[in-house]
């Protein structure tokens, strides 16, 4: 299993934090964000890691993450020139990906949770990770039909399917680089992970785990502040580095 950080973007709905940094640089407490999906990567075993960042942001990361010595795994970095959807993450990082199965976290995303299980239990097809959510109308949301398994999945949907959201830490095997390949850009131009999840979806090899811990997508102002007290209180005595 390898890792992928996808840790690009602008983070325009942080400016003018994001007018110096990454947001995924922003300190949570006293650690920088991307440390979190790190240790999620990390606490499940994965010693090879690609991140992927801006450019203009590079030099920044490797000056804060290095090889990744200091942290006990191998760090590779590629640049992503402009955001085009999250399974962009795929094609970028094919060579990296090679034949192996890899779990894919976004930058700006924080889990309480020990995945450690889901992630060392993975037999091939895809796994997405579930958690009930207020506002599901913001996110790629999972139905389930009556035995459990994943009965459709809608990228942000207008009328209410369910309130499983998709979070942003994904597994997949070796096959998602020519699946990222075909899929072609939504309508906002992105090559979209829900359409990834529906190809798997529709061979019946996708499977979802439930997020029993918290989870926050740190890209909002309002959600940053929750990040930063989560950490102080829950998160930040729990890593090890």
């Amino acid at each position: 299993m390898r890792g992928i950080i996808l840790s690009g973007g602008s983070g325009s709905r942080l400016s003018p934090l994001t007018k110096i940094t990454s947001k995924q640089l922003l300190p949570i407490y006293n650690k920088p964000m991307i440390y979190y999906p790190l240790h999620t990567l990390i606490q499940a075993g994965i010693k090879e890691i690609l991140i992927i960042v801006a450019p203009e942001r590079a030099g920044d990361y490797l000056n804060l993450l290095g090889s990744g010595k200091d942290f006990g795994v191998k760090f590779t970095y590629e640049i992503q020139d402009e955001p085009k959807g999250l399974a962009e993450a795929f094609l970028i990082g094919e060579n990296f990906i090679d034949d192996e199965d890899v779990a894919m976290i976004l930058g700006d995303n924080i889990f309480e949770d020990n995945f450690s299980k889901e992630i060392n239990s993975f037999k091939g097809g895809g796994k997405v990770f579930v958690k009930k959510v207020p506002d599901p109308e913001r996110f790629g949301v999972v139905k389930f039909n009556k035995e459990e398994k994943i009965e459709t999945i809608v990228e942000k949907p207008k009328n209410w399917i369910s309130d499983f959201a998709v979070t942003g830490l994904y597994v997949y095997d070796s096959r998602v680089v020519e699946i990222a390949k075909s899929i072609k850009p939504s309508k906002r131009g992105e090559l979209e992970i829900t359409d990834i999840n529906n190809w798997y979806l529709q061979k019946s090899e996708l499977e979802a785990a439930k997020v029993e811990g918290l989870w926050l997508d740190a890209g909002t102002f309002d959600s940053l502040l929750a990040a930063q007290n989560v950490a102080k209180e829950k998160l930040a005595d729990k890593m090890s580095f």
